[in-house]
């Protein structure tokens, strides 16, 4: 096919609309479609069709021309130079000039469709050279499916100003060396020092330290004042020496295996591996300004960490920066294999643009290795590349050669300045290798001979930049020499000081900053008494205040009918279980402190009992009643995405930052938190002994055996009792608005913070017998253990202990037979265990013979597994238990099934 038909057949629509677009109004269309119409006359009159056929054949190599360019942008990167170790993959059509309608004949030719790219009328030779050099070189840029065109002709006139290529002077060019010198050399020098102990070097990306290095100067420059880090443990302890800080010493001292100072043998601290553990500090850059890093610890499970990155970077926009993203930046470092494959990453994604979730955008930098521990690349993804996730929210990626260390410094500095102009999320594919196995002991050669052929005959990153600094004359052979031999020297003489020490100080306490006035718990204020009770005025008037509605609003009628009823309380003195918890907000919101919730339909509540956000009925205007309160500026409730890894991470993160502030996230039911068990299992329940690092959270789960089947009944409580130990988290399971309101309360009354999960009820939200009084609020606070007031101890044959929802259908049992010979002891704090409580509960009722363990969960199931196994051989252990049976699915899907296994419950503890 020749030119010409080419572009009749393939472009002549395309061309036409612009064409008359142009004729209509000139600056309706790219600047460069104005001079190329303007340079042309087509002959054709106003709104008559462009006729392809009788143009030109010059005129339409123009439009070839044209199409090249946007053909570079679009598909540039498909052709770039940016795999260190082997080449791309092909990909067709190719970047050809043919494939454009164009030949070698033409190079020499000079068209005006050079305008577009900024060098006016050009030969061929010119422009190709220019898009070669800016879209297929060291940095390969993907942004042509950004739906902004301000944003895709910002990037596409930055990286063709620059032709992607950075112009650094010989002292910007020395520190790049140093730091890529620094990183290469303390990976060299741990290698030596520590064969064979495990590290996740660095060793073929060692160019994300002059990255990292760049991000924080040029951050600076914008306005970043903060930068949250997460990262997974290949290259951490270089990250942790020579970005954030961390002393070499203090490194060097964990290879020879010394242990931190144990500051209080009572606070448990088992320590991590060195890896995984997490650091703070502030430095100062060159141009002076002060900035606060900080890495966040993490556990084995990879991207487990970017939700709580997320949290804490929003926690502090909320609470440091009122609500300024452009001073805090969090940096996400991820490996491909993870990338592609972890289902987290997919959810951080999606919320990044959302009200409840979004920081400002994140920067995604991938230490691309080519392989997933012995995973192929090819295996390890169906998209053409491990960032493909960046699509989803039109977030521009840069892929770059890792040892170009030079075009690494470019593009993550172009992506922090794209970052903080348009608040979105931008990615950095890092193209490196991995220089020896999954870890230093592995053996890569057994998977990938050919591609570790390659590696072994391959320069380090230090050596591939030094070598062309010398080349081009901005350094000799001696500089680079005695940089490396005065940083190793350095190396060694802070292994000589590590050998000397007896311990590690920990530089970086918990209880600094927004943490300062809180310290660890000790065991014996785990049971001490806490005042959560409030006046009886400041109650009244908080309680009248969120029930009354503005008249001038129209509302739905079962609104209205709803917050007249919860009016009603206040005269009837009966108060519900959503308003037991709305004014524990309530009262925490008077008293200055900071709520958030989140979760799956928290505003309204899965069980439509909250109503904590109402919608007009003629319009979508949102009004919060919490919101009236000492200002309102402190009361945020969101309803997350369908997620609850990604957002049970980021409400940790968000706690872990702001410990003032009362996080909760509530499960849809409490069967399906267990889509986050990752959460709960390596932060929730062992941050603290890991990492020194406490958490307020509080995880709301609906539970109880109510006939709606395995996936709607349970919350696990027996998977979060099997993870209890040294007082790590509280757990609970209370059965009236009081006690709940109480145990909210006393999570920021505390001077002390530990997570809790709170099973709660769903039948019971609207129980004629679950309500409570305002001397229950004003009176008394969180009570562990509620005993039986309805019997004599003298009396009491038969001691039932419960929790939860099923208290109440032994009630009914009692009060219906009349039964003054037993007693029902209900245990409102399930862990830490209330043993004290516990034990006087058995001396009161010393004339019973029977302490029986009550639960409507399955044997195998529920609190009983801990219980029978905490208070075995102890003079608290129970005489005998009544369940269901012992079972792999929580709940029957029966209803006649689930009320006949209830019936027997209540009817053996009675028997």
């Amino acid at each position: 096919m020749d030119n010409l038909t080419y572009l009749s057949n393939a472009d002549s629509s395309y061309v036409d609309g612009l064409y008359q677009a142009y004729k209509a109004d000139p600056n309706s269309v790219d600047f460069g479609w104005q001079k190329f119409f303007e340079g042309f006359d087509f002959g054709q009159s106003n709104g008559a069709p462009l006729d392809t056929e009788n143009v030109s054949e010059h005129a339409l190599k123009e439009i070839n021309v044209l199409n090249m360019i946007h053909g570079y942008r679009d598909r540039g990167h498909l052709f770039t130079l940016t795999n260190p170790v082997r080449e791309r993959r092909k990909y067709y059509p190719g970047k050809e000039l043919e494939t454009f309608g164009l030949s070698e004949a033409d190079m020499d030719t000079v068209f005006n469709a050079g305008v577009e790219i900024g060098l006016g009328p050009a030969k061929l030779r010119d422009i190709r050279q220019l898009i070669e050099d800016t879209y297929c070189r060291s940095i390969g840029a993907e942004f042509k499916y950004i739906r902004n065109p301000e944003k895709i002709k910002w990037l596409q006139d930055r990286m063709e100003a620059d032709r992607n290529k950075p112009n650094y002077n010989v002292e910007q060019k020395k520190r790049i060396l140093q730091k890529i010198n620094r990183a290469v050399v303390f990976e060299n020098f741990l290698g030596t020092k520590f064969l064979g102990q495990k590290r996740f070097s660095l060793e073929g990306a060692e160019s994300l330290i002059p990255a990292l290095d760049s991000v924080m100067e040029k951050g600076a420059e914008l306005g970043i004042q903060e930068f949250m880090i997460g990262m997974a443990h290949r290259g951490r302890l270089n990250v942790l020496a020579n970005i954030m800080g961390k002393p070499y010493k203090t490194i060097l001292s964990e290879f020879e295996g010394k242990m931190y100072k144990e500051e209080d043998p009572e606070l448990q601290f088992g320590g991590d591996v060195k890896y995984h553990l997490g650091y703070s500090s502030d430095i100062t850059t060159d141009s002076g300004k002060n900035v606060h890093l900080s890495l966040a610890p993490n556990p084995s499970h990879l991207e487990t960490v970017d939700p709580i990155v997320e949290g804490m970077v929003r926690s502090k926009i909320d609470m440091k920066y009122d609500g300024d993203s452009s001073k805090i930046a969090p940096i996400l470092i991820h490996g491909d294999a993870a990338i592609a494959g972890q289902g987290v990453v997919y959810e951080v994604t999606q919320m990044s643009k959302l009200d409840g979730y979004k920081t400002g955008g994140t920067i995604h930098i991938v230490i691309n290795n080519q392989v997933g521990f012995t995973t192929n690349y090819k295996d390890a993804r169906s998209g053409t590349y491990c960032t493909d996730v960046a699509k989803i929210t039109s977030s521009p990626v840069f892929h770059v050669n890792g040892d170009d260390a030079e075009a690494v410094v470019y593009a993550i500095n172009l992506a922090v300045e794209y970052r903080q102009k348009y608040k979105t999320d931008v990615f950095i594919d890092l193209l490196c290798y991995r220089r020896f196995g999954h870890n230093e002991a592995d053996e890569p050669k057994f998977t990938q001979p050919l591609l570790y052929k390659a590696i072994e005959k391959h320069a380090n990153p230090k050596e591939v930049y030094a070598k062309k600094l010398i080349e081009e004359g901005s350094i000799d052979t001696a500089y680079a020499k005695e940089v490396e031999k005065e940083f190793r020297d350095y190396l060694q003489t802070q292994l000589d000081a590590s050998k000397a020490t007896e311990s590690i100080e920990d530089e970086v306490p918990m209880f600094g900053g927004a943490w300062k006035g809180l310290h660890p718990a000790k065991k014996i204020e785990i049971f001490k008494d806490v005042d959560t009770a409030v006046s009886a005025d400041i109650f009244l008037e908080l309680a009248k205040q969120i029930t009354t509605l503005p008249k001038d609003k129209k509302f739905f009628r079962k609104i209205s009918k709803l917050f007249e009823d919860r009016a009603a309380m206040i005269d009837k003195d009966s108060y519900d279980w959503a308003m037991g918890e709305l004014m524990a907000y309530a009262t925490l919101l008077n008293e200055g402190k900071r709520v958030r919730i989140s979760g799956q339909d928290v505003q309204r509540g899965t069980f439509s009992h909250r109503h904590a956000v109402l919608t007009l009925e003629d319009s979508e205007e949102k009004y919060v009643p919490l919101s009236q309160v000492n200002g309102g500026e402190r009361f945020n409730i969101y309803n997350s995405l369908l997620s609850e890894y990604a957002v049970l991470g980021f409400e940790y993160g968000y706690a872990s930052a702001n410990p003032q502030c009362l996080t909760v996230w509530e499960a849809q039911f409490g069967d399906f938190y267990n889509g986050a068990q990752i959460v709960v299992d390596q932060y929730l329940s062992s941050a603290e002994t890991k990492w020194k690092r406490s958490n307020g959270l509080i995880m709301m789960l609906p539970h109880g055996m109510e006939g709606q089947g395995p996936e709607h009944s349970s919350g696990r409580i027996e998977r979060f009792l099997e993870l209890c130990a040294n007082d790590n988290m509280i757990v609970a399971n209370c059965t009236t608005p009081a006690n709940y309101f109480h145990l909210l309360r006393r999570q920021l009354v505390r001077d002390f913070r530990k997570p809790l999960v709170v099973f709660t009820p769903k039948s019971l939200l609207r129980h004629p017998k679950v309500v409570s009084t305002l001397a229950d609020f004003t009176k008394v606070s969180f009570q562990e253990i509620i005993d039986d007031s309805t019997v004599k101890a003298a009396s009491v044959k038969r001691v039932l202990f419960c929790s939860g929802k099923v208290y109440y259908d032994l009630l009914e049992k009692q009060q219906a037979d009349k039964r003054k010979d037993v007693a029902i002891i209900r245990i409102e704090q399930l862990y830490p265990a209330p043993v004290q409580q516990l034990e006087a509960i058995r001396k009161k009722y010393n004339k019973a013979t029977d302490f029986i363990w009550v639960q409507e969960e399955n044997e195998n199931m529920g609190a009983w597994p801990y219980y029978c196994r905490k208070f075995r051989k102890t003079n608290i252990e129970f005489t005998d238990v009544i369940t269901r049976s012992e079972s792999g699915s929580p709940a029957t899907g029966y209803m006649k099934k689930h009320i006949a296994q209830q019936e027997e419950i209540v009817n053996k503890s009675f028997a």
